[in-house]
């Protein structure tokens, strides 16, 4: 692709940095609790200078990381995945599920996993690829060989077990398969999944008895593998709808239930209410919502002539209920303010959540453009924020339970926000209990980070 070419997502906030650097004992305002002690790590895609990929999901992950430690922050650095890709190994973006080493050779730019003292680097394409502490990339990692698929960018944790379930999809049969790790990294379960198409099946959910599928119509389509680019778009033929199956579980087991058209990249939580009936909080889009969001980075426009005229509704947070016994769905926005990246107490994952973190991307949010981070309470609905300063974008806000975290929000928030225009970001640490009071502390990055994905914060004694 030539500099004419050059995709509008490598200016402004989302731009890429040239190069790695290391800066040391950054510059704190207010005071860092001295429980955080460990790492902040954040990933995302950030291309090779001269390199220019058609869609924002191909670019070259990098790794940003802050150490904190007993109320300093000792060091920022950032640092490439040194997957195969570095030295001009051609993607295949085509087919996830193809030979190992096309597995190996992803971006590796979505999120990050601590799992059984192994840090991995996910990209829903591929293998993890396992870093080190210090940003330093191992290599690739398939659980000792068990792992014959692509692994989701968002595997879940079972907080009581430490089991990982997590899932590969691909665009030829199987087009999903569910997988069950150990806390100890043995693949003890997988099952193919028999699905109608190959949808872009971005995230999931479990309960606590249950495993949640979200086959939603953004499909694969194989003639836009001829254009540059993600080749997914919208369709108004697939049918939408969420499966709710036993964990560790077979294609047979799964249930279907019918939900009206929408997609989701990210789901904030889901859990069983007191009348066993599966609920589920995410970030759900409309038709125009979508393809407004899509094409931002990238992706294909829907060919669909039938695409509904409906205004766009960016991301907001969404809930279904689904009710195992009658078969009933309930399905309701809780919110419509323009919101990503959900998340939740981590410890409460599969199990009932109130709160619910995110941040607003709706660019600009007001006039003065003013973005936020936010907290919902689900049960009383109300909204609560801590709006950032003009020009300023917030990243993920990573939940982390405070040492004597007895209460669902009783932590901290910890998100890098970088400035859109000034050569500038900032770890923020906010009070998870009371988002409106603003940072309790923040951490002066030695310059912007560009936009990304998710992160993970990597406690010492973890």
């Amino acid at each position: 692709m030539t500099t004419v070419d050059r995709p509008a997502y490598f200016d402004g906030f989302m731009a890429p940095v040239p190069d790695e650097i290391e800066a040391v004992e950054l510059e704190v305002t207010g005071t860092l609790p001295p429980e955080l002690t460990g790492r902040y790590f954040r990933n995302g895609p950030n291309p090779l200078p001269g390199s220019y990929p058609a869609h924002n999901f191909m670019g070259q992950g990098m790794l940003h990381g802050v150490r904190l430690e007993n109320g300093r922050a000792g060091w920022y650095r950032n640092r490439w995945l040194r997957t195969p890709l570095l030295d001009g190994v051609r993607p295949d973006h085509v087919n996830p599920h193809g030979p190992n080493g096309v597995l190996r050779n992803n971006t590796a730019n979505t999120s990050v996993l601590h799992h059984d003292g192994r840090i991995l680097t996910l990209a829903e394409n591929g293998f993890p690829t396992e870093v080190t502490g210090e940003l330093g990339t191992v290599g690739p990692f398939d659980f000792g060989g068990m792992l014959k698929t692509a692994m989701t960018a968002h595997p879940k944790v079972d907080p009581v077990t430490g089991e990982l379930h997590f899932f590969g999809y691909g665009v030829t049969p199987p087009f999903l398969t569910y997988h069950v790790a150990t806390a100890d990294s043995r693949i003890v379960h997988s099952a193919e999944i028999e699905m109608p198409a190959a949808t872009m099946m971005h995230d999931f959910a479990i309960t606590e008895h249950h495993v949640v599928w979200l086959d939603l119509p953004v499909v694969f389509d194989f003639e836009l593998t001829r254009r540059p680019g993600f080749p997914y778009r919208w369709s108004e033929q697939h049918r939408p709808r969420i499966g709710v199956m036993p964990r560790h579980g077979r294609s047979q087991d799964v249930r279907w239930f019918d939900v009206q058209p929408g997609y989701t990249f990210h789901v904030g939580n889901a859990f069983e209410d007191a009348l066993g009936r599966v609920v589920i909080d995410a970030v759900a889009y409309n038709a125009a919502g979508f393809n407004e969001v899509w094409t931002g980075v990238g992706g294909h426009p829907n060919l669909d002539t039938a695409l509904s005229t409906a205004p766009s509704l960016g991301g907001s947070l969404y809930r279904w209920t689904l009710d195992l016994t009658t078969g009933a769905v309930s399905e309701h926005p809780l919110d419509d303010l323009p919101i990503e990246f959900p998340t939740v107490n981590d410890e409460r994952t599969g199990l009932g959540t109130r709160y619910v973190y995110a941040v607003s991307n709706a660019l600009p949010l007001d006039e003065s453009r003013r973005l936020a981070v936010v907290k919902y309470d689900t049960t009383t609905g109300e909204r609560t924020s801590h709006m950032l300063g003009q020009g300023w974008v917030p990243g993920e806000a990573e939940f982390v339970p405070a040492a004597d975290g007895a209460g669902e929000d009783n932590g901290w928030l910890l998100s890098i926000v970088s400035h859109e225009a000034a050569n500038t970001a900032e770890l923020l640490v906010l009070d998870a209990s009371d988002v409106t009071a603003g940072p309790v502390a923040s951490v002066r990055l030695p310059r912007r980070v560009p936009w990304g994905y998710h992160g993970a914060w990597i406690a010492d004694e973890a």
